[in-house]
């Protein structure tokens, strides 16, 4: 049916909902039992305070050990209130260090290829927003539901020796904020929902218009985006707005719960003494104190309950991040031989979007070990693809890609990034020195062998130019490179890993000729011994020799030599 896959996303966030709620109870047990513990205290002060009007209303001053014995037991409540409270806040702290640990490496496993079907803003919003909405569920929702239930029956067992039918009478009104909360609860998990998207549309959109800032002020737009911007921030604040208010639905129906409780037993206790019934006003006394504290533990299950839905709607996108690490088969190989590398495609077919047809539609070619391929094509004929299969980033639909014969399916993806060095179109440069950007293709790397890449790279001659040389801060907040120097820093990554296969996609693309004249001499410097596959529709692949194959829509056309 259409709605299968709807189904089965949910029933994935509830199964990983349902599974982090088990690793979160045992961290809020500490909360739970100090929690309980208030609540035996609070028993305490009411006695006291039912014992010390007792005596004032029989004419007698209350005892002075009953007063020191309210302050002591105050005293003690509130220190418990302020272990719980930092119990509480450790436990949602380790727990959205836990949870953002694991997304954070379920999205580095997934690769680029997980931007094919998510905004970096959606991901973004994952990472923070929708983590931080799991705090409460493990710092107040965990400990609270449990405190919802052994809170109320520790009072009612409290009340039960003085007054039977008052205790059936708190747990008979208890009931009704369940209810109420359940009823409400339906109408907040579709307001949070919407408002997750809601807050999801704003950080892309404002995203994307931060990439492009210089083309919306060129084109005289600053203005219009501007208003587009406010629009989107003042739906966001709708939407919250009605999760408050459904979120104050709830807190009422439990304030009209607690004073019914307290009504009904005002009035039985009032008809007692009016009538000389009431044997024993403290006792009366002691029950009305515990009214309270009866809904205590309920007041804080209801301002946590909104916690819970939030975690709902925030599970639904963490429980559909891929796996941290790829299901590996029991034949699953650690390793292959690390020089002489060949590479094939078999019958690969690769669909992203059914709407758009097949990336790679039965895509097979070999490059024997050492030598040259050139996947030539125009943009949109599957190159990229090609490499993103290659490099792990994406399984096939069918068909079977292999280095030395070995599925790369069957290989772990240590193993696998191993073999490979890759220079994509635009290098990434991270803020740090240039030689912790060379030194991050092989952290372990010596400083004599980072400065023979540098040099192999035509790194140091630049490097001799900058002001602290190859100590240089680039990155945010650093020192600008080029589009050739950044690639250089590139190339100099590559040398230092020393990989048998050599991918590059379009890598001299966005670069002037004379600059792409001096990237591919140390290109073709770091092609000698090494299996390359190189994907580019510029006349300068021609550089590079080899072989050429030409794609189209996916699919191998004819191929001819490269001169």
């Amino acid at each position: 049916m259409d709605d299968s896959p709807g189904k089965d996303s949910k029933r994935a966030s509830r199964d990983w909902l349902r599974a982090q709620s088990r690793l979160g109870r045992r961290a809020a047990m500490p909360v739970v039992a100090l929690g309980l513990g208030g609540t035996l205290l609070a028993i305490g002060q009411a006695w006291c305070v039912a014992a010390a009007l007792q005596a004032a209303i029989a004419g007698h001053a209350p005892p002075l050990a009953l007063l020191a014995l309210f302050a002591l037991l105050a005293v003690l409540r509130a220190g418990l209130g302020v272990l719980s409270e930092r119990a509480g806040f450790d436990a949602g702290a380790a727990a959205r260090r836990r949870l953002r640990s694991d997304a954070l490496g379920r999205m580095l496993a997934a690769g680029p290829a997980l931007l094919r079907r998510s905004h970096s803003g959606e991901l973004t919003a994952v990472l923070v927003d929708r983590i931080e909405a799991l705090d409460g569920l493990f710092a107040r929702w965990l400990p609270a539901a449990t405190l919802a239930m052994a809170g109320p029956a520790l009072v009612a067992l409290a009340v039960l020796p003085a007054d039977p039918a008052g205790a059936g009478l708190l747990l008979a009104t208890g009931l009704l904020v369940p209810v109420a909360m359940a009823l409400s609860g339906l109408g907040a998990a579709a307001a949070s929902r919407r408002q997750f998207a809601a807050m999801a549309r704003l950080q892309a959109r404002f995203l994307d218009r931060i990439r492009g800032i210089a083309t919306i002020v060129l084109a005289g737009r600053a203005e219009d985006e501007a208003r587009a911007l406010g629009r989107a921030a003042d739906e966001l604040r709708r939407r919250t707005m009605r999760v408050l208010r459904v979120a104050f639905l709830s807190s009422a129906a439990l304030d009209c719960a607690a004073a019914l409780a307290l009504v009904l037993l005002a009035l039985r206790y009032g008809a007692g003494l009016a009538s000389g019934a009431l044997g024993h006003p403290a006792r009366a006394l002691f029950v009305l104190l515990l009214v309270p504290e009866f809904f205590a533990p309920l007041r804080a299950f209801a301002a946590a309950y909104q916690e819970r839905m939030q975690a709902a709607v925030a599970a639904e996108a963490l429980g559909a991040l891929p796996p941290a690490v790829p299901e590996q088969p029991p034949q699953a190989v650690r390793t292959v031989a690390a020089r002489g590398v060949s590479v094939a495609f078999e019958d690969v077919r690769l669909t992203w979007d059914p709407a758009r047809g097949p990336a790679l539609d039965g895509l097979s070619f070999r490059v024997p070990a050492g030598e040259v391929l050139v996947l030539a094509g125009p943009s949109g004929a599957g190159k990229s693809s090609a490499m993103e299969v290659l490099l792990g980033f994406v399984r096939p639909d069918s068909g079977r890609v292999t280095i030395n014969g070995a599925d790369i399916a069957t290989l772990v993806p240590q193993a696998l990034a191993r073999l490979i060095a890759w220079i994509g179109q635009r290098p990434v440069l991270f803020a740090g020195s240039i030689r912790d950007n060379i030194r991050f293709a092989r952290p372990e790397a010596t400083e004599d062998e980072v400065a023979e890449a540098a040099r192999f790279a035509r790194l140091d001659g630049v490097a001799a130019l900058l002001p602290q040389g190859l100590d240089t801060k680039v990155g945010e907040g650093g020192h600008g490179l080029s589009g050739g120097q950044a690639q250089r820093v590139a190339i100099a990554r590559a040398f230092l890993k020393n990989a048998p296969i050599l991918l590059m996609d379009e890598p001299t693309a966005h670069l002037d000729p004379l600059t792409e004249a001096e990237v591919l001499e140390s290109l073709k410097r770091l092609t000698v011994g090494r299996t390359v596959i190189l994907a580019s529709h510029s006349a300068a692949a021609h550089a590079f020799g080899g072989r050429r194959l030409d794609i189209r829509d996916g699919r191998v056309a004819p191929a001819r030599g490269v001169a």
